[in-house]
Order: C-alpha cells, then structure tokens, then sequence
C-alpha cells in the first residue's frame, strides 16, 4: 500500500406504530411528559428491531427521537431515568438462546449526526488529550457495517463460542450458527499467536465485530421469500439478524452470511499499543478485516474519509451507515475511558438518510408464478442512491395496513440496503394528514386481475393467491423463472422477449422452449419498431445463440428441473435435496407424501406440496415432453465411496505443508472416513505438523497425542491405512 495509514479505501470490495407526531404536538407537551413518552416509543422500536428483527420506524426517525431525548435530559438533569434509553447499550437478550455473559461490557456508540458534530468531538477530545500541532491525536476511521454484533471467544488460539450483543452485559449463545459462517477462523493462524502471550496457550480472547449480509444475498433471499409467499426482511441488517437467530444451524448455513471483525474485549494478551496495530493483527488471525480504513492526524483527513464512505457507498456489497472515528492509541482510550453507554474514546458519523417524496398514484396487482398476488406500489418517478425509481413491492395486505399507504398518498421511499427500492411509509404532515385520512382504504381484490378467476387466502398464510391452473400471468411467470440462473439458466431469455413469445403464441408451457427452431424465433417481434415503422424482430444472430443455450440447458440436472418447475415451496435447496435422495422424476413421482416428509430438511408441508404437484395431468404432460426433448430428468449417481479405512480416527493439520495445501490434506482423510478437527484435544488420534507449527503442536506434546510429518501423511493418503503401530487401537 502507499500509505501505511490507509488500507484499500474503497478499493477493492469484499464480498403499527402510527407516524411520528408533527414536531408542533411534541413541542406543547411538558419536557417530562415528552421524555416519558420518548422512552416509551424507543424502547418499543429497539424491542421490535433488535429482539423480533422487525423494525417499525426507520434509523433516521429512530436516532431523530434519542437525539430529541438526550436534548431534553440534557436541559433537564432531573429527568434522567437509570433505565431510559439514553442511558444503556440498545439491544435485548432473546430467551430462546442460552443466555452468555460478555467478558467485558459491549458499548453502544454516541453518534455525529452532522461533520460539524463530529468536528465538535474533535475539539473536545483533541483538549482532553492535550493535543498540539507538533503532537497531535490520531484517529482511526472505519466504515460503520449495518449488521448484528457479535463476540467471538478463542481460547488456546481455537474459536470456542460465539455470542450476541444483546443488552451489553448478557448475550445469545449463537456459536453453532456463527460456526457455519465461511469466513469465521475455527483457530487462530500462528502469524497472529506469535503476538499474544505465551503464543495463545491458556490464553482467552474475547473480539467482536458484526454479521452482516451481502446485498446481493439479501436481494436473492428476499426474492425467494416473496415468491414462495413468505415475510420478507427489510433490509439486509434484519436478515442476518434473524439468519442468525435460527434454531437450526442449517438454515443459517444456507443464509450467506459474512463478518468484520474490528474491536477486543482486552487487548491485555495482545502485544500492540493502537487501533490500527490492532485491525492489523486481527487479520494476520485469519479474521476478515475491512479494507476501507484510514489513520488521520487531523480534522481535514477525517472529513475526507466520511465523505469518500458517503459517496461511495452504493458501491459496496454491503451496508454501511455511516463511519466510527477513534482515537487510535490504547493507552489514550484508557485515559478517556466511558460514559454510561458509551466509549468518551469513539464516535460514529452517521449518514444522512437518502429518503424522497413522492405521490403514490396506484397499487396494482403482480400475480406471481405460484399464483400468489403481490400488491406493487406504482409512483412518480424519483432518484435514490444513483437510480431512478417508479415502482416498489408492498408484499401483502398486511404491510399495505402496518403501513397504511393508500392511494394518492404523498410517501417516502429508500432503497432498502442501498438496493431494493421501498416505500417507507404516507407523509403525514399539515393538510397531507387530512388528505391522507379521507382516502379509503386499499383492498385486495377478490377476482385475480389476469384471469377472473377466485383469489383465496389460506389459513395461517399472509398471502392471497389465484387458484386456476390455467392463469395467463402464472404461466408467464413460470416461463421466465424456467431460464432464470438459478434453474435452468438460459442466457438470453429475459422477461420481455418471454412475454412477447407468450403473446405471440410460440410458448405456453417450459417444454415449447425445446421445440422452438432458430427460424421460428428470429421472427418473434420485439415490440418495437424501426424509423420506418416496422417491426423490430429477435433476428437470426440472437436466435442461434438463444436456441443454443436452451440445448445447453438440458443438461442442468434434476435439481435445477425441479425448482425450475416451479413447485410452490420448492427452492433451489429443496431441489437439491429432493434429487440427492430420489434420483429420477419418476421416483420422485411415485413417492407418498409421508416417504418425502421423511426426507431430512423437507417436512409435511413441502411433501404436500410435492405430491399435489404431480398429481396434476396437466404437470405430467409437461414433465414427459420434457423427457422426449432430452432434458435430464435424473441426479448423476455419486461417485463409488471409497473404503472408510480411516473410520474412527480424529486428524488436526497444522503448520504450512510442502506438497498439500491444507484443505486438500483434510478432504482427502475424510474421503477415507476420518474426521478433521480444528482443535487438539486427548481425543485426537494424530496431529500432522508442516513448517512453523505453532500451539497445536505444542498441546499435542503436551498430550501425548501422536505427531505425523508430512511424509507419514502421504504414506497414509497413498495406502489408504494409518500408522501400522495405531492400526489396531
């Protein structure tokens, strides 16, 4: 890097409440009325965003209404409350998880809602500290990550529990679902013990930082939820919140989560002296560290940092609301210390939200591949977070009501994480309030929109659905979700070109896209038309790659027919596991529903659905003109398991290996039926030791546990047996 000070900054890219009262109402009430009702409406939209993942206001209104609180206690010391929130870390302690105790007190964070704040910070810390022009303090400047805190213990160098915030003190027992994030290390790399005590042995460290979600998982996500009928989240901190929050660790593995890491409980065991010391050593751990931080000197290198995080924020893949600003030395962080939530040593900038107004002219009806109907809110166009919006999704009836939007409204609308555009809620200010409540309600319709047909709402469900088969709009649907990536991935087919073919009469079910010629296509019209005032047609170019794909995809395999074929709660996972364990269509067809509920991951619910599917001749029809066309209808059969030779036998890799890389090492024990282990204990059969092994070595000595070199190790892959002296233990 150019600058040691700086690391990549924006470089390179990691992976019912009614609306707040008019600010007139709040002002006529008495400073104590108004406190007490303050704390009420924060605690209640905390409780709903940190313990049900289900916010009921947006952050601006929220830190609007704390920085309303703090004025007024501020003003009037009296009012001060050991419980109000001011005065406590946000946050609760669900009761579903064994409750842990934080090594030491997790803080909240005081905020700048402005530059001129936080230069006001400077000023008062840069004081504290008898800054001066030849001496002055050092700040570090990290990217505010929008996702759920987390605390990570290690001890002996080996990861051994994962916790959440909670309310600062107490947190959820989260380890066996943060044990199935990707980029979470299970031990500390021995670059980064080398710097801890006694290199890591009988050491405990306790770091922490925030699960977040990617974007484009939460965008991926969201849409599977919407198409199977399901709650959406709100944005992409509320979808790894509740990820991690599940009950089953396999759900959460299949979430896509990530982390940051950035903070220690005590630095005590750690031999560096600052925060930027620090982020480097977490990430010569393994830990994942952000790129995008900077060591500043002075008021003007902060500035500019925030304002580099601000407008290059839509370009990151995950969200961000703002920056942490803090004094770099740890000894100075000693010296400032706490206030009653937070650290005097630290500050976060947060950004202005990017919200527009704008008039909701109409709420029309989507009807959706599985027949579900989702009501989409149509307004005049506006440009958010770079793009210009006209059009967001109000997901179901019951958000239409928690939102109460209605026609004619004047509404904000953001992008929820920066990328999916959503209407926040009617403004409800002056005359827009009257306006607002002499509108009627909006209502679902009874008929479905495309066909006229009977719209039902199942019991226990949020979504209303068409019930006919032979719907327009779900065939359409059905027919673009067949080429999307996920399925069977047929570069060229976008939505447009399909509906034109529909309209066209070229394409009524997913099988008439293996009967389609090149010639036939090329004459599809596009819907437009030349300076001439003829119709553009597909042309024989695009035809021949378009038919191309659809060969190509005939080959996808029965995972990809299945979700491809649009089962209602049939995902792309379902799909996988549905063909790993039937192996052909036809097996899945003659299977009860009891034989697929029984399937590990599927459940009654998803086997009815199966069932009903396949019992339909229509379906069945599809599904065999499918199989004269050359689509694959059934799973490769795996490949032959090799002899468990090594069946009972527990390995720990460590060290750098010459000739195996470390994971390959690993997958090839446990081809052999042995288990790898991250993690030394006197239940470890032998510990393989390359160059520069550090505590694991050390603990296997300690143990008598027996060490391999890397010689023994490819005698054993090479024989497929363990040491002759073990072989009979």
């Amino acid at each position: 890097m150019a600058d040691n000070n700086q690391m990549s900054l924006f470089g390179d890219f990691p992976r019912e409440e009614k609306a707040p009262e008019p600010k007139s109402a709040a002002a006529a009430k008495t400073p104590a009325l108004r406190a007490l009702e303050l704390r009420g409406m924060l605690d209640h939209a905390a409780y709903q965003y940190y313990a049900l993942d289900a916010p009921i206001m947006t952050d601006a209104e929220f830190d609007r209404l704390l920085q309303e609180l703090l004025a007024i206690e501020a003003a009037h010391p009296e009012l001060v409350t050991p419980d109000s929130y001011t005065q406590r870390v946000g946050g609760y302690v669900s009761e579903q998880f064994e409750p842990v105790t934080h090594a030491q007190r997790m803080y909240s964070m005081d905020d700048a809602m402005d530059l001129g704040e936080l230069d006001e910070w400077l000023a008062r810390t840069d004081e504290a500290l008898g800054a001066t022009s030849e001496h002055p303090v050092a700040y570090t400047c990290e990217l505010k990550i929008d996702g759920l805190g987390v605390a990570l213990t290690y001890r002996d160098g080996q990861f051994v529990r994962a916790a959440t915030r909670g309310d600062g003190t107490t947190g959820e027992n989260v380890t066996a679902n943060v044990r199935t994030i990707a980029d979470v290390p299970r031990s500390l790399a021995p670059s980064g013990l080398m710097r801890v005590a006694n290199q890591g042995l009988g050491q405990t460290i306790e770091v922490r930082g925030e699960v977040y979600m990617p974007k484009g998982s939460f965008v991926r996500l969201n849409e599977e939820r919407d198409g199977a009928g399901q709650p959406v989240f709100a944005n992409p901190r509320n979808a790894a919140a509740g990820s991690l929050r599940q009950k089953d660790p396999r759900i959460t593995a299949h979430r896509d989560l990530a982390t940051f890491i950035y903070a220690v409980a005590d630095e005590g065991p750690v031999s560096v002296n600052s925060q930027w010391e620090f982020l480097q050593w977490l990430r010569s751990c393994g830990f994942a560290v952000n790129h995008n931080a900077k060591r500043c000197v002075n008021a003007r290198e902060v500035h500019e940092f925030c304002e580099q995080a601000l407008a290059h924020r839509g370009e990151l893949n995950y969200d961000i609301d703002g920056v942490v600003v803090k004094v770099d030395s740890f000894a100075s962080q000693d010296a400032l210390g706490f206030t009653a939530r937070a650290p005097r040593w630290a500050i976060a900038y947060k950004f202005p939200p990017e919200e527009k107004r704008t008039v909701l002219r109409e709420i029309r009806i989507q009807v959706g591949r599985t027949g579900v109907l989702t009501p989409v809110a149509e307004f005049d166009p506006v440009v958010v977070a770079g793009s210009t919006i006209a059009r967001a999704t109000l997901h179901n009836i019951d958000e239409i009501r928690r939102k109460d939007v209605r026609e004619g409204d004047t509404i904000v609308v953001h992008k929820a994480g920066d990328v999916i555009p959503e209407v926040v809620g009617p403004v409800l200010e002056g005359t827009l309030a009257a306006e607002h409540d002499a509108r009627p309600q909006w209502e679902m319709p009874t008929l479905c929109p495309s066909c006229g047909s009977p719209v039902v709402r199942e019991e226990g469900e949020v979504a209303y659905r068409c019930v006919s088969i032979d719907c327009p709009a779900q065939a359409q649907e059905r027919l673009i979700h067949w080429g999307s990536r996920n399925a069977m991935d047929i570069d060229g087919l976008g939505d447009e070109l399909v509906a034109r073919m529909v309209e066209q009469g070229v394409l009524s079910d997913v099988a008439d896209f293996y009967t389609l010629s090149e010639e036939q296509l090329a004459q599809v019209s596009t819907g437009r038309q030349n300076k001439a005032g003829d119709d553009i047609v597909v042309g024989k170019v695009v035809a021949k790659k378009i038919v191309a794909q659809i060969e190509e995809s005939k080959g996808r395999g029965l995972a990809r027919v299945l979700f491809g074929l649009g089962i209602r709660h049939v995902g792309a996972n379902v799909g996988e596991v549905l063909a790993r364990r039937f192996g052909s269509v036809q097996a899945l067809c003659a299977a009860s529903a009891e034989e697929i509920a029984q399937v590990e991951g599927i459940g009654p619910k998803i086997a009815e659905s199966v069932v009903e599917f396949f019992s339909i001749a229509d379906n069945l029809a599809v599904i065999e003109r499918l199989r004269k066309a050359g689509v694959v209808l059934e799973e490769e059969a795996p490949a032959e398991q090799a002899p468990q030779t090594l069946a009972g036998l527990t390995f720990v890799l460590t060290g750098t290996l010459e000739h195996f890389k470390r994971k390959e090492a690993g997958d090839a024990l446990k081809a052999l039926g042995a288990k790898v282990s991250g993690s030394v204990s006197k239940k470890t059969s032998f510990v393989v030791a390359g160059a520069a092994a550090g505590s694991k070595l050390t603990k296997a000595q300690q143990l008598g546990v027996p060490v391999l070199d890397e010689a023994a190790l490819a005698q054993i892959l090479e024989t497929g047996e363990p040491p002759a002296d073990t072989a009979d233990e």
